[in-house]
This record gives structure tokens, C-alpha cells and sequence, in this order.
């Protein structure tokens, strides 16, 4: 009998203790962030909590459908290929004649392009990165502040230049914040430019020059039947790709190949 007794305030005793680490567990969950402001423990960085929310809201889509489209979010001068609005970057309505460019500042355009797609989520990242800190016991002062954007060699840089204060016994200033993301698009675009400014002066382009020079771009060269030509742009290693039109010494109907690829 007395086996059995110890026994059972043995099991007693183990199910209080499961009962515990299961209401401290619910506890800590709940209440987390005042805990650590208590201990002190150091709070992520701006730039950390921005990186994952923006990664959340798949701004990297909005990059992808801007380089698809030549450029743009919103084409305004496109051709159709399959199903796609792809941009005329450089551009002649006449036979015979070399094109000009339309966006001679292509690297510029499409970092204010990228600026206005990310706009309405920054905002929101940056609501819910005052709401965070908050909660963690910080006193948060955010100024107002614009968004940069900027193409460098394999990576977007975002700064934001929004002054946020952090208050919480001492002061912390930031008087801005970056993010950054892995993109070859600069080094598309420079191609691109390249490519477009002999369309502009020559009518055409050897493109396998360029894959001979960088062996880890593809360069499709798609002709079609009204003069125009499609270029697709590559890296073979990360899979960004930047598509843009021309229409530049189109010939009349009857002359030229159509649908024809270029690629190595």
C-alpha cells in the first residue's frame, strides 16, 4: 500500500510540474518583450525587422515584374509577346531609319520605378517596426523621411531616410536605415544600355559578343514581324533577367526574319 501511495504522489507530483512548464511556457510567450526590456536584452535592429517584413511582402516580385516589362511597372509604349508588356527602349515608327532612345536614363528610371512600387509596404513596415519596438517597452520617435533607392554591382541598396529614435532607459538614433538585396539588375542594365545605344547608331547588335565577354549572361534576340526585336537578358547563375523592345531599321513587310533567336 505504501508502494502504491508513494507511487501515486510521484505522478502527483509530475503532472503539477508539466502543468507549470506549460503555463510558464504560455507566460514567456505572451509576454516576451517586457521580459527581455526587464533583462535588458538588446532588441533586434531596424535593419534586421525591415529586411524581414519587406521580404514578407514579396517586394522582390514588384523588381521582377519592373525588369520583365523593360523597365517599367506601368508600360506605356509596349509591344505584346506573350502576354507580356514589354517597353520600347529605343524606337524608330519609320522604315529603314535607326531608332532613338526613349529612356536614355534607364538606370535612373528604374530606381524610381522600384521607389514608388515599394512605397505603400515600406509605410507599412515601418508602422509595424514602431508597433514592435513598442511593445518591447521603447519609447519611438519616427520622423518622416523619403525613400532611396539605388543599382549597384549585385545588390539593391534601399535607404531609408526616416530618423528613428529608441528610448528605453538609454537613447538610440538612427538617422537612417538600409536595406539591401541580392539583384544582378545592374549589371542587365548595363548591357542593356550597350545594346540599345548600338540599335540607336547602327541599327543592330552582334550579341554574341557579349556572351563571349560575360559567360554567365544569356542574350536571347527575338525579331518580329513588325520590325521590332525583343531582347531577353539573363544571368545564368542567379536566373534575373531584364527584358526590353527596340524598333530600330525595321524594314517593310516581306524583307527580315521573323521569330528568330539569338542565343548561345
Amino acid at each position: 500500500m505504501e508502494k502504491r501511495g508513494g507511487k501515486k504522489a510521484q505522478v502527483t507530483i509530475f503532472i503539477i510540474v508539466a502543468i507549470i512548464v506549460v503555463v510558464a511556457g504560455i507566460l514567456i510567450y505572451i509576454f516576451l518583450p517586457e521580459i527581455k526590456g526587464a533583462l535588458g536584452v538588446e532588441a533586434e535592429s531596424p535593419s534586421v525587422i525591415l529586411e524581414n517584413c519587406l521580404a514578407s511582402k514579396e517586394i522582390g516580385d514588384n523588381i521582377e515584374v519592373i525588369a520583365r516589362q523593360g523597365g517599367y511597372m506601368e508600360p506605356e509604349h509596349y509591344i505584346l509577346y506573350q502576354g507580356e508588356k514589354i517597353e520600347y527602349l529605343c524606337y524608330s515608327e519609320e522604315y529603314y531609319r535607326t531608332c532613338v532612345m526613349q529612356q536614355p536614363m534607364l538606370k535612373k528610371h528604374i530606381e524610381k520605378e522600384i521607389q514608388a512600387s515599394i512605397a505603400d509596404d515600406v509605410k507599412q513596415c515601418f508602422d509595424d517596426l514602431k508597433n514592435d519596438y513598442e511593445r518591447q517597452g521603447y519609447d519611438v520617435n519616427l520622423g518622416a523621411g523619403d525613400i532611396g533607392v539605388e543599382l549597384l554591382p549585385q545588390r539593391i541598396v534601399l535607404t531609408f531616410n526616416k530618423a528613428l529614435t529608441l528610448t528605453r532607459g538609454e537613447t538610440k538614433s538612427y538617422p537612417t536605415t538600409k536595406v539591401i538585396l541580392n539583384n544582378n539588375l545592374y549589371e542587365l542594365v548595363s548591357i542593356a544600355d550597350s545594346i540599345l545605344s548600338w540599335e540607336a547608331v547602327a541599327g543592330d547588335v552582334e550579341t554574341t559578343t557579349y556572351m563571349d565577354y560575360y559567360h554567365d549572361l544569356k542574350v536571347e534576340k527575338l525579331k518580329q514581324g513588325d520590325g521590332s526585336t525583343i531582347y531577353i537578358l539573363t544571368d545564368r547563375n542567379t536566373g534575373d533577367k531584364l527584358q526590353f523592345a527596340s524598333r530600330s531599321v525595321a524594314l517593310p513587310p516581306g524583307y527580315g526574319l521573323d521569330g528568330v533567336t539569338y542565343e548561345k
